[in-house]
């Protein structure tokens, strides 16, 4: 019901696609009906399937909530993976601490970032597909809990030699440069906001290249004659091994709370609840560090 696809679902239950088909055609014979047909490339639900789906979802909930009261999780010795997503401006932040915390805490636990697909996102998550996404995805449900890491605010770089802009240029100034923009059309996330901001006083004719990544357009910065507005934090981590200058950004861009994100399924997995609770506290050394000058 939730992937749509045979295909999909299988992958999620980590079994083979005929194990699953033989499973559903023992369910439709059990609740004689087909429960699920195709349409397009699709399969829906049939009606007696969503009525069934409310009862299941509290069934299966119910069984996570006990398996996860009677599983204790100790990071010392677990070789759990940890899944989840972010975009690459929360990974240049959060990896190394995160990193050198499993070292020292969590020897033989592992992280794996998954790519960001917005429309799966939720469903990622509900699964247990992904133990939690960080970003600012405000789309996502109230099924969905977050919690607030930190924010981020906007500046602009330039290569350090950059033969016009100005530290702190004028509107007019800053629109006549050439710009790479960081793009995250379809992912759902917040930055979508600053990236209309920049459109709507760069005409289109100066933005010459988009890109997926922030790190990808800081590179082409250093090399160029090309403007690029990044994170804050990113831009004062890179500027300094990329040969970048800092420029104030002549335009209100927005400030946006970025979270951690965990389906309510798993609010109370001990796992869930150990990892969650690293970030913050990561964070939370991370912003007492900057507020001292450290």
């Amino acid at each position: 019901m939730r992937e749509h696809t045979l295909t999909r679902a299988a992958q999620v239950l980590d079994v083979t696609q005929p194990a699953l088909s033989k499973t559903l055609a023992s369910l439709r014979n059990y609740f004689a009906d087909p429960l699920f047909i195709r349409i397009g490339h699709k399969m829906e639900p049939t009606s007696k399937a969503l009525e069934l789906g409310p009862a299941i979802g509290a069934i299966l909930d119910q069984i996570t909530t006990l398996k996860s009261r009677h599983v204790p999780f100790d990071a010392a010795s677990s070789a759990r993976v940890f899944i989840f997503c972010v975009v690459d401006a929360g990974l240049i932040r959060l990896l190394p601490p995160l990193i050198r915390h499993l070292h020292a805490h969590a020897p033989r636990v592992s992280l794996r970032v998954a790519p960001l697909e917005i429309e799966k996102l939720e469903s990622s998550l509900e699964s247990g597909k992904l133990d939690f996404a960080m970003g600012s995805f405000p789309s996502l449900s109230k099924k969905i809990r977050r919690e607030l890491l930190f924010a981020v605010t906007y500046v602009s770089v330039v290569r350090k030699d950059h033969p016009r802009l100005k530290t702190k240029p004028s509107a007019a100034a800053f629109a006549a440069e050439k710009h790479v923009l960081v793009s995250t059309a379809g992912t759902g996330h917040a930055h979508l906001q600053a990236e209309r901001a920049i459109e709507a006083i760069v005409p289109a004719e100066h933005i010459t290249c988009r890109v997926p990544t922030f790190v990808t357009a800081a590179v082409i910065a250093s090399k160029t004659d090309a403007v690029v507005t990044l994170p804050s934090s990113l831009a004062t981590g890179l500027a300094e091994q990329l040969g970048l200058r800092l420029v104030t950004t002549p335009v209100k861009l927005p400030r946006i709370d970025v979270s951690q994100h965990w389906h309510e399924r798993f609010h109370r997995e001990p796992g869930s609840q150990w990892i969650r609770q690293v970030f913050a506290e990561l964070f939370r050394e991370a912003r007492e560090r900057s507020r001292q000058g450290a």
